[in-house]
């Protein structure tokens, strides 16, 4: 028996949003050669891991996340050279390195799509999933339906989210195989694992049952027949039979809408299956209609229930906890959970770090959180290159309402009103002697203040 702690079990991983992290060329990017630079400095803070996000080759309508080419490094972050030396450096330093793995979906411009679109005999078109009317009310992810019609094959695609990233039909084992084959591909070059992106979404329920509609959206929920689906623990199993299994790696995988109850065969020891999964119970606190665009704080009461249930679920079936506060999906840790205000802003990250590392679990700190970093605050929605965000923004502002200069006015001009006594009070002031109208008015709202608080609350 081997009672030997797994190594990723002692480690802290350090997330890299490579287009964020560090410039090495001055193009306004950050690149590979920029991560090798800040090496030193990753290895004076005790990281252990650092987890990239995408770095292959792809058009970038989600920042990489639309991958046309497995093997291939995205060339603005660099050649497979810069990744190879990058690699050899890290390990030289103590350092691993983790990708991520994007299998839920390709890039449209991808060959095996590219293939696909050209008809319904074509070898590749059974790497997708069509159907020949829209099935269901489902949504995408990033607004709109998640059904696209293609006129070569007069079928509807699947797209959980952008149109420009189709599902692939993981009912295929053509499609297992390919994936299992560029698994193989990145372990052989020497990386020390993955964090599957929306692994938990792979098996889609054949029944494609509507969705129920929720926080204000135009569609229905993808989830209700999608996350942990029918089939996702046997993919998960055969691709830790046949690759995984044979290397001395970690593997996190993100889970959206999964419990720690159902989070438990996904991680139990037993069945082999991911070391730990990224949930998001913490991250759904403090949601509204709104999902995540929400103003609201989280209660401290809610998130101790929260956390304790993921320590108590995973110690009881022999599972592992990842642990985080934030990441590229998700506002800076600080700014949500702590007070970014001067005073404030480095006790609320030291508290922060405090809590994280006193779990049982493995921590992941997102780029900057070390340093106890804020959330960017933009002034015009023309700042964002984040296709989740525009979309969003388009939904607030076409079918919601709200202003296109500012997404909250209208939810303020709608909340303001005056009784007939408050209009009364307000002309009185204004027709007082020796004032003129902008200080009467600045006086009025000084003495109502409890007045004007009830238009504020939904948009502070």
């Amino acid at each position: 028996m081997n009672n030997q702690t797994a190594w990723w079990k002692k480690s802290v991983v350090y997330q890299i949003y490579p287009k964020s992290f560090y410039d090495s060329d001055g193009d306004g990017f950050g690149d590979l050669n920029g991560i090798r630079e800040k090496l030193s400095y990753l290895e004076k803070l005790g990281v252990d891991v650092i987890w990239l996000n995408p770095i292959y080759e792809s058009p970038q309508v989600d920042n990489g996340y639309d991958i046309s080419n497995y093997k291939k490094i995205e060339p603005q972050l660099g050649t497979m050279e810069d990744f190879d030396m990058l690699l050899k450096e890290a390990h030289e330093k103590g350092i691993r390195i983790i990708l991520d793995l994007v299998v839920n979906h390709t890039s449209d411009k991808h060959p095996w799509f590219t293939e696909a679109k050209k008809g319904k005999e074509n070898l590749y078109h059974d790497y997708y999933i069509w159907k020949d009317t829209i099935p269901n009310n489902w949504g995408s992810s990033f607004g709109g339906p998640a059904w696209e019609y293609v006129e070569e094959t007069a079928q509807y695609y699947l797209h959980l989210f952008a149109k420009e990233q189709p599902d692939l039909n993981w009912e295929n084992p053509k499609v297992r195989k390919e994936v299992q084959e560029i698994l193989r591909f990145w372990l052989e070059k020497g990386i020390d694992g993955f964090r599957m992106d929306v692994i938990t979404l792979i098996s889609k329920d054949p029944a494609y049952p509507d969705g129920p509609v929720i926080q204000n959206k135009a569609y229905g929920s993808y989830y209700a027949g999608c996350a942990s689906g029918p089939r996702v623990h046997e993919y998960l199993q055969e691709m830790n039979r046949e690759v995984l299994s044979k290397y001395d790696i970690m593997t996190v995988g993100e889970a959206p809408h999964t419990s720690a109850d159902e989070a438990a065969p996904y991680t139990a020891s037993d069945r082999h299956e991911l070391n730990m999964v990224f949930h998001f119970d913490h991250m759904h606190l403090d949601y509204d209609e709104n999902g995540k665009y929400a103003k609201n704080r989280v209660k401290l009461t809610d998130l101790k229930e929260v956390m304790t249930k993921w320590q108590d679920t995973m110690h009881e079936c022999d599972g592992w906890n990842s642990l985080y506060w934030s990441n590229h999906d998700q506002a800076r840790a600080v700014s949500r959970f702590g007070n970014e205000s001067e005073p404030y802003r480095v006790k609320s990250a030291k508290m922060l770090g405090t809590i994280l590392h006193m779990m049982q679990g493995t921590p992941y700190i997102y780029e900057g959180e070390e340093l106890g970093m804020t959330n960017a605050h933009f002034e015009s929605i023309d700042e964002y290159k984040d296709v989740e965000a525009l979309d969003i923004f388009r939904d607030f502002t076409e079918r919601k309402g709200f202003s296109e200069k500012d997404p909250f006015a209208a939810r303020l001009l709608s909340n303001m009103h005056l009784t007939d006594a408050q209009i009364s009070s307000l002309m009185a002031a204004l027709e007082e002697p020796g004032i003129n109208e902008t200080d009467a008015a600045r006086k009025w709202l000084e003495t109502n203040r409890d007045v004007v608080s009830n238009w504020l609350p939904q948009i502070e």
